[in-house]
C-alpha cells in the first residue's frame, strides 16, 4: 500500500491538522517532489530485494497498474488534465512515466527543469534516469542487472524499442538513495552538480553533467565507512548529509578552508 496525504501544520508546529488522503496506490518507497506548476510527483516501486525475482513483478510495464511508475496528482489529489495517459480508457490516469524498479531519490535540475531520479538495480545496474513525461524507462523488460542469484532478466536485454536508455548506470550496484542538484554559491565549484547517496557504497557521488549525460564522476565521504541515505542543500549553501542506521548523524560539507 502506498499512500499520499496533505495536512496543515499547527501554528504552534506541533501537530498536524485536517490530514487527508489525496493518493491511495500500489507500492513501495513513496517519494514526493512538488513541481513548479504546483503537481505532486510521486514515485511508487515494486518489491525488491533477496528472494525476489523481477520476472514476477511486470507491473512497471503495465498501464492499468501503479506500481513502478513515476505519479502525477494535484495537491488535493486530482489528475492534472495533461497527463500522458489521461483520458485512455486501458491506462491509469496518474501515470507520468513507467518502467521503473524502485526509485530513492527525486530532484529537479535547477536550470533545466528537468526531473532526475535515482533508481535501485537488482544485483547491478543501479541507474540515474532523467524522467521525460509518457517515456518507458524499461524495467524489468530491459536493464543492466541481474537477479540477485546471478541469472539473468529476459534475457540480459540492455535495449529495446520505445524504450529509454539511463542517463548513467553502475555495475556492480552502489544502492544509490537520495539525490540533491547543488545551486549554491558557498562552493562555485559544486554549481549544478548532482550529488548521489550510495548505501551498499557507502560514499556520497558528485557527479558532472552537460546536456543531461554524466561527463565526471567524484566519490566523497569514503573515510567514514558509513551507509549515507540522503542529501540536501540548506540555506546556508552547505550540503547536509544524512547516514543510516541506528548511529545516524547529520553530516554538514562546505569548502575546504
Amino acid at each position: 500500500m502506498l499512500l499520499v496525504a496533505r495536512a496543515r501544520l499547527s501554528d504552534d508546529s506541533t501537530r498536524l491538522e485536517g490530514v487527508k488522503t489525496v493518493l491511495n496506490a500500489e507500492g513501495i518507497g513513496g517519494r514526493v517532489i512538488q513541481a513548479n506548476d504546483g503537481t505532486l510527483l510521486v514515485s511508487s516501486s515494486i518489491p525488491a530485494g533477496l528472494g525476489i525475482n523481477s520476472v514476477d513483478w511486470p507491473q512497471p510495464q503495465q498501464l492499468d497498474n501503479l506500481m513502478g511508475k513515476i505519479l502525477r496528482i494535484n495537491p488535493d489529489g486530482s489528475i492534472p488534465r495533461d497527463n500522458p495517459f489521461a483520458g485512455r480508457a486501458d491506462a491509469r490516469p496518474e501515470i507520468y512515466a513507467l518502467g521503473i524498479r524502485d526509485h530513492q531519490g527525486m530532484a529537479w535540475h535547477p536550470r533545466t527543469g528537468t526531473l532526475w531520479v535515482s533508481e535501485h538495480g537488482p544485483r547491478g545496474g543501479d541507474e540515474l534516469n532523467a524522467i521525460e513525461k509518457g517515456k518507458n524507462y524499461g524495467f524489468p523488460a530491459i536493464g543492466y542487472g541481474r537477479e540477485y542469484n546471478g541469472k539473468p532478466i529476459h534475457a540480459d536485454r540492455t535495449a529495446a524499442p520505445g524504450m529509454e536508455q539511463p542517463a548513467y548506470f553502475w555495475t556492480p550496484d552502489i544502492a544509490p538513495a537520495g539525490i540533491a542538484f547543488y545551486s549554491g554559491r558557498l562552493v562555485p565549484g559544486w554549481r549544478d552538480n548532482l550529488f548521489v547517496c550510495a548505501l551498499a557504497g557507502k560514499h556520497l557521488v558528485r557527479l558532472v553533467l552537460q546536456d543531461n549525460r554524466v561527463v565526471a564522476e567524484e566519490r566523497l565521504l569514503t573515510e567514514l565507512d558509513a551507509r549515507l541515505r540522503d542529501v540536501r542543500e540548506g540555506p546556508d549553501g552547505a550540503l547536509y548529509v544524512m547516514t543510516d542506521g541506528n548511529e545516524g548523524r547529520i553530516l554538514r560539507l562546505t569548502r575546504k578552508p
